[in-house]
């Protein structure tokens, strides 16, 4: 019995200290420049990491004690977390799956549709009410003014490897047939009637394409990419919890035998 304490004990110790890089990417995708104007992405890993810090504790502190009380609880809690975090895994897979994303010819970057992505995403993300502080963070934003401090000439700016907010927000789409200024400048399109953004462009740098669905497009594009990482820390943060649970539930099951010897 206390070899089986001293195996979960060791093990949920090193769990505990395993969960403060999961709490810290959480902070990680926070602080990114792409992520500043969805403040709900790093939310659901940094709270993941602070319930796996407390499961961890739980577990660490029920074998260290041998307190059957508490590793009966921490086995429920493992349980239910291990459930949610593949329901989690299973939606996240569903509504990140659909890509909006389309390659243009000439151009390195890629284009977005807005119709590309799942009607969840842009229904809860891209909805009038969201999208309004969304716009207004973009505008306020460097995403689209440090292309134009970049320098870009027109060949630089068509093979560079913009980022979706960058394609869909500070520019409008390549059927329009605008020519090239700057990045955030262009001026006389040859088929203005191509798609329904060409016509709500404006080289106005607080308006850009921010009224755009190709800036929504934008939006969805990088929040499945960020997604699509933190669902990479969601299958380890599984895996780990299915582990800690086989180890913790014989260690329950010998402290339970104990005392009947």
């Amino acid at each position: 019995m206390a070899v089986s304490n001293n195996i979960i004990a060791t093990i949920n110790f090193i769990a505990l200290i395993c969960s403060i890089p999961i709490i810290f990417t959480g902070i990680w995708l926070a602080s990114k420049p792409d992520n500043q104007c969805i403040r709900s992405l790093p939310w659901p890993i940094i709270f993941l990491g602070v319930l796996f810090l407390l499961l961890a504790l739980t577990g660490f502190i029920g074998a260290h004690w041998n307190n059957q009380g508490l590793l009966s609880f921490y086995l429920f809690c493992n349980a239910a977390l291990i459930v949610t975090g593949i329901i989690l895994l299973i939606l996240a897979f569903i509504v990140t799956h659909p890509s909006g994303a389309y390659s243009v010819p000439g151009r390195e970057y890629d284009e977005y549709r807005y119709m590309g992505y799942s009607e969840w995403l842009r229904e809860h993300i891209t909805d009038p009410e969201n999208w309004r502080s969304i716009k207004a963070c973009l505008a306020s934003s460097s995403i689209c003014s440090k292309m134009v401090r970049d320098s870009y000439t027109a060949p630089q700016f068509f093979n560079a490897r913009i980022s979706s907010l960058q394609s869909g927000c500070c520019k409008p789409p390549t059927v329009c047939g605008y020519q090239y200024v700057n990045p955030i400048t262009w001026i006389n399109p040859t088929n203005p009637m191509g798609d329904v953004d060409c016509i709500i462009w404006n080289n106005d740098p607080n308006q850009l394409c921010y009224n755009c669905d190709s800036c929504k497009a934008g939006v969805l594009g990088n929040l499945r990419k960020e997604w699509k990482e933190a669902n990479v820390i969601l299958i380890v943060a599984i895996v780990a919890l299915v582990f800690l649970y086989l180890i913790a539930f014989n260690a329950y099951k010998n402290s339970q035998a104990g005392p009947k010897k």
